[in-house]
């Protein structure tokens, strides 16, 4: 019931952020990379659902509100940009660069972020079924604390996402919904998994060396193969851990 409430909550935010803006014509790829001018430039609120912005160096800009969906930024440089309340549904970011930018209440739900660089980035919104295979993600802030909360209960949701492989070294996931997502060797070494929502997700492979899982939720995860377990943190004080597959 919480995790329903807290899903519906990420979505109604997005959702009203995007019914604030003010909508225009969608831009084209040209019409956006002379905006593209200068390091920092203001583009709030862009509208380029669908365009094919790949390999576009955006310099840092701030995107804040931008309506990207399905837009393709295959190998875009974004990092360091403002993309909180960005909507990035179905959009292509392969191997783009998202170091240190900042997705607050963003939408990356089936986004294609495969091979992505999201070192260091604020990571906070519905990533829900999006391919983050081979992508990095080591010190990514996706952390949320549940007794700060203006706004109500918010957090990460990476529900079934695809993680395959992805380095999530010293990640803060602490709070963040995991459920069903594919974990298979991905290196979550020094990751904090604090009170995660761990329900069914598969990390056979996976290194956990020195990860913290105090209060997270287990239940039908698969740990076969799982490396670094005798160094995990808070494993005892998971919950549903008698339901969850280890190794004989």
């Amino acid at each position: 019931m919480i995790g329903s409430k807290l899903g519906s909550l990420c979505f109604g935010i997005t959702a009203a952020a995007a019914m604030s803006q003010v909508f225009a014509a969608p831009l084209s790829r040209e019409e956006v990379s002379a905006r593209v001018t200068s390091a920092a430039a203001d583009l709030s609120n862009l509208e380029a659902p669908g365009a094919d912005l790949s390999g576009l160096d955006f310099k840092g800009a701030t995107l804040h509100g931008a309506s990207l969906k399905g837009a393709n930024l295959s190998k875009a440089q974004l990092r360091g940009c403002n993309l909180d309340v960005a909507i990035l549904r179905n959009a292509i970011l392969v191997q783009a660069d998202l170091s240190g930018a900042s997705l607050f209440a963003s939408v990356l739900a089936n986004a294609d972020l495969s091979g992505a660089n999201l070192r260091s980035a604020r990571l906070m919104g519905n990533a829900e079924r999006a391919n983050l295979e081979g992508a990095d993600l080591s010190d990514v802030k996706g952390g949320s604390d549940m007794r700060n909360q203006p706004m109500g209960l918010f957090r990460l949701v990476l529900t079934h996402a695809r993680l395959k492989g992805a380095r999530l070294e010293r990640a803060d996931l602490s709070n963040a919904d995991l459920s069903y997502a594919d974990l298979r060797e991905a290196d979550l070494s020094d990751a904090n998994l604090t009170n995660a929502k761990l329900v069914g997700a598969v990390l056979t492979g996976a290194h956990l060396d020195r990860a913290t899982l105090a209060g997270a939720e287990i239940q039908n995860a698969n740990f076969k193969g799982a490396k670094g377990l005798a160094s995990v943190r808070g494993l005892e004080k998971t919950e549903g851990k008698d339901q969850a597959v280890f190794d004989p």
